[in-house]
């Protein structure tokens, strides 16, 4: 009876080691590089981000003030929720072309107007080649500096892989209020989800593969 304790605990340590090392083994894949880079894009794009605090639906709201006194109209610790519309010109009635949704905080204890904040969005297009893509934003917007450059660390869709820079300029910026007109170029490498046919298969294969195995144990 002892030898078959053993013999079945030896067994079943066998088997789940086997099966954690199968499934270790192929829940990913390896791609070479060389088969995407051929289809990599850089591409240049062009519009204005509007940010509205005086209105009816605004698009900007600010949550949890800091409960200090300051001079700033954007105490330092400061959190804004934002989903700004994004439109082909500068006049905010312009064509829409997809919208910014993330938040920017207050990140300088400096008095005044002295506005350093932090921005997190994704900016999502509504139109065009680019309909239902988006692309990643996060960094540190120093908001007097006439122009402010803004890291782009990722994507979606056609922006797949994305890398690459936005230059930020204030068109028109009302300070106490808050509302501002900001005109956007976004210079940013990619690569289409849609430039080949064997894309899904290409990024996919890993999973597939390891679907595959569980399934024939």
């Amino acid at each position: 009876m002892a030898n078959f304790k053993t013999f079945f605990i030896s067994q079943t340590l066998t088997l789940t080691l086997l099966f954690s090392t199968l499934v270790t083994a192929t829940y990913h894949h390896n791609i070479s590089p060389s088969l995407v880079r051929s289809r990599e894009k850089l591409t240049h794009l062009h519009f204005y981000l509007h940010e509205i605090f005086t209105s009816e639906k605004p698009s900007n709201i600010v949550i949890d003030p800091p409960k200090v006194v300051a001079s700033s109209p954007l105490p330092f610790g400061s959190q804004v929720v934002i989903e700004d519309p994004l439109t082909i010109g500068p006049d905010v009635k312009s064509k829409e072309i997809g919208k910014a949704q993330g938040f920017y905080l207050s990140a300088t204890q400096r008095p005044g107007l002295e506005l350093e904040i932090v921005m997190g969005m994704a900016l999502t297009f509504l139109e065009g080649e680019f309909n239902g893509s988006s692309l990643s934003v996060l960094g540190r917007n120093k908001i007097f500096n006439e122009v402010r450059e803004l890291p782009i660390i990722g994507g979606t869709g056609e922006f797949r892989f994305a890398r690459g820079y936005i230059l930020a300029r204030t068109v028109k910026v009302d300070y106490h209020k808050g509302d501002a007109t900001v005109e956007y170029n976004a210079y940013v490498y990619h690569y289409s989800s849609t430039s080949s046919s064997s894309s899904p298969h290409l990024f996919n294969q890993g999973l597939h593969f390891m679907s595959w195995r569980l399934l024939s144990l």
